[in-house]
């Protein structure tokens, strides 16, 4: 049995509940599981793995890139999983990615409009451009996820509402595919 942190960042609580699925999964294979908000995590020694999650919100959340880089040396010493909460994801035919165990909600991911040029929502919302906030230099994870979001403009500050309503032109409503969520943190009781 090994110890295991699961820690996120959320801007409207949805991706807390996210966390709280994966944290499930894992503590059912019989790890110990601590779940908890990247700002209440002082240090991560202790743990045999960690798994950080956050929405994307001009990337991976400002909050989860913090914590990375605030913890690189501690990252890099375990086995790590990061999963993100999205409203579009663009493919891009023949994008080089990282090598990288990956997961993707298939019902987020969109192909390109115009293969070979991308227009401005695609631009920012690119496996690969959002795999480059996500991704330390000196630390590689077992596994990255990107799941369907959850959004409910409300709980956003005007200039996220502004962002989503021009450049992502997401819908508001709740995505999230909990099977799919689920068999992913089944899946890193095995890789962590």
């Amino acid at each position: 049995m090994s110890k295991i942190l699961v820690a996120y960042s959320t801007n409207s609580g949805s991706t807390a509940e996210v966390a709280q699925a994966v944290a499930a999964e894992l503590s059912q294979a019989g790890h110990a599981v601590d779940v908890k908000p990247m700002n209440d995590v002082a240090a991560i020694n202790g743990y045999d793995g960690v798994v950080l999650g956050a929405p994307m919100i001009f990337g991976w959340h400002d909050q989860a890139r913090r914590f990375v880089k605030k913890h690189r040396a501690e990252l890099a010493a375990v086995k790590t999983a990061y999963f993100a909460c999205a409203m579009r994801l663009t493919r891009v035919e023949r994008e080089a990615l990282p090598p990288v165990n990956l997961t993707l909600d298939e019902n987020l991911v969109k192909d390109q409009a115009k293969p070979g040029s991308l227009n401005l929502k695609e631009r920012f919302t690119t496996i690969g451009y959002y795999l480059k906030s996500m991704l330390p230099s000196d630390a590689q994870p077992v596994s990255v996820a990107f799941f369907n979001g959850k959004l409910e403009m409300f709980r956003l500050k005007w200039w996220q509402a502004a962002f989503v309503m021009v450049v992502v032109n997401a819908t508001p409503g709740d995505y999230r595919d909990f099977d799919l969520i689920k068999s992913w943190g089944r899946s890193l009781s095995q890789l962590l």
